[in-house]
């Protein structure tokens, strides 16, 4: 049975939230429920995020959470795929690309110039994966983060 992909909906909190913290935890960040609830419940509240969910029955299995840029330069929206997360028993199953289909699907409707992701250099599964739904790795500019921590 192929997953259901669909935009979240508050109702999706809970299930987005538990798929949030193991997310987290795997790019080796201490486990915090509540504060990960908290965090989406404003981002959906305060609709500066797109989130994506995918259902198999009523089960939510994967999530991919999107934040809107805007370039200057293409004086256009722009779309940052930002958490892209898919439980490990579901792995394998296309689930993921399908989530990437409905980010590259929301960047049409909103007529964005791009949608842009930054993933670690070890990630061989989503370096694999991106390149092969359409992403294009930019090696043309550096990289620069200024941590506030």
């Amino acid at each position: 049975m192929s997953p259901t992909i669909r935009k979240a909906e508050e109702s999706d909190l809970a299930g987005i939230a538990g798929l949030f913290d193991l997310y987290r935890v795997y790019y080796k960040k201490d486990p915090d429920m509540d504060s990960g609830k908290q965090f989406l419940a404003e981002r959906i509240r305060k609709k500066d995020s797109v989130i994506f969910v995918a259902l198999t029955g009523n089960k939510i299995v994967g999530f991919t959470q999107l934040y809107p840029l805007f370039s200057s330069l293409q004086m256009k929206l722009s779309w940052l795929l930002n958490d892209l997360f898919v439980l490990e028993e579901y792995r394998g199953k296309g689930i993921s690309r399908q989530l990437i289909n409905a980010a590259k699907q929301l960047a049409k409707e909103t007529n964005a110039a791009w949608v842009m992701l930054e993933t670690e250099k070890t990630n061989t599964v989503g370096n694999k994966l991106y390149p092969s739904c359409d992403f294009v790795l930019y090696d043309k500019n550096n990289f620069y983060q200024w941590d506030n921590l």
